[in-house]
């Protein structure tokens, strides 16, 4: 419940002032990068909550329109790298971050607005987190926020949201609808089709699958393939099986570093570092 409130928080802070940010750093990003090769660059990054120091000293380069997995044992780190990529530890009082974070060529701390990076960086969280209100409305609750109030415009932002989400087939009679009433691999499906609304180009996942029965994370993890067409995504996951299946690199963290980052199938079948090999046979973890 408190992921929905932090959720509606933000919408409901949105005005036409910050539909203008996010404009900026679409242009900002049009106008540094071009055809850039990567939509994150990470750079002597240290997170301190505090004085503990939660991550230290992360270098990493996130392709565009790739799945990036983070795998590693509970507590190492890889929840708080992924919300660092859209400034949700902002939230998390005593947390401060150094070094550099870059995306699509900005600084994320001296040139974007955090508000603006959150609609051009979505997340879907762990447990599913439907708003209390129709289908039709979790999907069009955003774009309203961001000044959009035309009843067709949000029609077809609604169904190419839904469509997106491989959803639309099974939501399109149950649009006014409770969400509520949805099963929980269907709400996942709607959460991620709420954050397709914002018109994104990056899509954060923290552990989507974990609370899913089988075949609804076999649909998250086909979706996600063919959402990466069009979108970068970057996926917490605690399977490496599903890791190994559905992301094109990995990044292994442990105790707050990162130990190793590379090609999937490079990782899971000749690992450089013997830590990642430990992880991976299931020495520990």
């Amino acid at each position: 419940m408190s992921e929905i409130t932090t959720t509606l928080t933000g919408f409901s802070a949105a005005t036409i002032e910050k539909k203008r940010a996010v404009d900026a750093v679409q242009e900002g990003a049009q106008s540094t990068t071009g055809t850039a090769e990567y939509t994150f660059d990470v750079s002597n990054m240290d997170l301190f909550y505090d004085e503990y120091q939660a991550l230290k000293d992360i270098n990493m380069k996130i392709r565009k329109n790739e799945i990036t997995a983070l795998i590693g044992p509970s507590g190492c780190g890889k929840s708080t790298f992924l919300k660092t990529l859209n400034r949700m530890n902002d939230w998390v009082e005593g947390c401060r971050v150094t070094g550099d974070i870059r995306f699509e060529g900005q600084d994320i701390f001296k040139e974007v607005d955090p508000l603006a990076l959150r609609y051009r960086v979505g997340m879907v969280f762990q447990q599913p987190t439907p708003f209390p209100k129709s289908v039709y409305e979790n999907i069009a609750y955003g774009p309203r926020v961001q000044g959009i109030n035309d009843k067709k415009k949000l029609d077809e932002i609604v169904e190419r949201s839904l469509r997106q989400a491989a959803c639309w087939d099974e939501m399109k009679d149950r649009l006014n609808k409770s969400a509520l009433g949805l099963s929980g691999g269907q709400q996942q499906r709607l959460c991620i089709a709420r954050t397709l609304a914002a018109d994104p180009s990056v899509i954060l996942m923290d552990e989507p699958t974990s609370a899913l029965d089988p075949i609804s994370t076999q649909k998250i993890e086909d979706l996600a393939l063919e959402l990466k067409e069009k979108y970068t995504i970057v996926i917490v996951t605690h399977s490496m099986q599903q890791a190994r299946r559905i992301s094109d690199r990995t990044a292994f963290f442990l105790l707050g570093e990162l130990i190793e980052y590379d090609n999937t199938l490079d990782m899971f079948t000749n690992p450089s570092n013997p830590k990642t090999e430990e992880y991976i046979t299931g020495r520990f973890g």
